[in-house]
């Protein structure tokens, strides 16, 4: 099935072909089958990279936003999510992820080789809007619960310099599945001028 979203350059799966669905114009359905993730462990632990992100590869600065959503019961660290995806050891995500303590929360993962985790913002509503924004080698993430007043959640680098893929992606580490739901898809050439406060 090809997937089009429109305003955005032509999609493709980063790691494999995935489960996505598009019940209407702008809106994108991605299921995660048991045991999907991305991790470095910090501590050593087994890489996991069995799940997969539905992107584009950008041949300019720009910012990807969405609201996102994750339909039916939760799991532990189920998640939709913005993804970056250089290789095994280099890639980011921005995630709406459901956390031990039974809490959706805006969680961000920066890996050069080993991953850097972060939780932000406790999400109360079922949904929160996401954006990812590139800036020359430079990359920003931001959260917001209207998709007007964007949150700094964190910059960074990665230490790769080839392509990479930029999108959307589900995970469900341990749980049966995890269904995201992506809409109000934004993309956009005009960066932000000052990524702390994310105007």
């Amino acid at each position: 099935m090809t997937i089009v979203i429109e305003n955005l350059p032509p999609l493709a799966w980063s790691n494999g072909t995935g489960a996505a669905e598009q019940p209407a114009p702008g809106r994108l359905v991605l299921t995660a089958e048991a045991g999907t993730d991305w991790t470095n462990d910090a501590f050593g632990g087994e890489q996991q990279h069995a799940a997969t992100s539905l992107g584009f590869v950008p041949t300019e600065d720009f910012s990807l936003s969405a609201r996102v959503r994750v339909v039916g019961d939760r799991s532990t660290f189920d998640a939709g999510v913005l993804a970056i995806w250089g290789d095994r050891d280099h890639w980011a995500k921005l995630c709406f992820e459901f956390s031990p303590h039974g809490q959706a929360m805006v969680v961000s993962v920066v890996t050069n080789q080993w991953s850097d985790d972060c939780n932000s913002t406790v999400v109360t509503d079922d949904h929160v809007f996401l954006r990812v924004t590139r800036s020359g080698r430079g990359w920003a993430f931001h959260s917001s619960a209207d998709g007007r007043a964007w949150d700094f959640v964190r910059v960074f680098r990665l230490d790769w310099a080839g392509q990479v893929n930029v999108g959307f992606m589900a995970q469900a580490p341990l749980g049966d599945t995890c269904v995201a739901e992506f809409d109000a898809i934004g993309y956009s050439t005009s960066i932000p001028a000052d990524f702390r406060n994310g105007e």
